[in-house]
């Protein structure tokens, strides 16, 4: 004999309902989503041969046949990322550069938690490029966005006198990406 357990609502220890069903045998869920909710990336579409604090122009957001962003995405406006929610996001920052001499090429990551003053997390360099050779290097960084009026993001060119960082709008030569993580902490 076989029994058969009728479900129109399963709630969880503290009496919330989790799942509801509509009758017709349809459920719906009010489980939080615990996945990735926001993940975007933008990149630099041309050459950037001068110092710029911030990186302010030549910037799209990706646009490969094969991107999509998570959730709302990331705003920039002058060269400044503003988050769309709270949460602990990793960014990743990639930058090819070239010099025609003894050059360093130099791309940091700063942030602010007061909208004003800004702290440099990194510092990413490609040292002694010679002869327009590319090289590329990459930085990792956790920001814990805790209020998105105040927290905010930037990228600053430095060192470079004869050389460049490179951009393209075609594929991410320089880019950056954003994926929220999880909860602010």
């Amino acid at each position: 004999m076989s029994s058969i357990l009728k479900v129109d609502q399963l709630k969880d220890s503290g009496g919330n309902a989790i799942i509801t069903s509509n009758g017709s045998g349809t459920f719906t869920s009010s489980l939080p989503n615990t996945g990735i909710t926001q993940a975007d990336q933008f990149r630099l579409t041309a050459n950037l041969t001068s110092n710029a604090d911030p990186i302010s122009s030549n910037l799209e957001r990706s646009d490969d046949a094969s991107f999509a962003k998570i959730g709302t995405g990331m705003s920039v406006s002058s060269g400044i990322y503003t988050f769309p929610t709270t949460g602990l996001y990793l960014i990743i920052n990639k930058m090819d550069g070239f010099s025609n001499s003894n050059d360093n090429v130099a791309m940091e990551t700063h942030a602010t938690t007061n909208n004003s003053s800004y702290d440099k997390l990194d510092e990413i360099v490609v040292n002694g490029v010679q002869n327009d050779n590319l090289q590329t290097a990459s930085g990792f960084n956790l920001v814990n966005v805790t209020d998105t009026s105040n927290v905010k993001v930037k990228f600053v060119a430095s060192s470079i006198s004869s050389g460049g960082i490179v951009g393209n709008t075609d594929s991410n030569r320089t880019s950056f990406t954003f994926i929220r993580l999880g909860d602010s902490q």
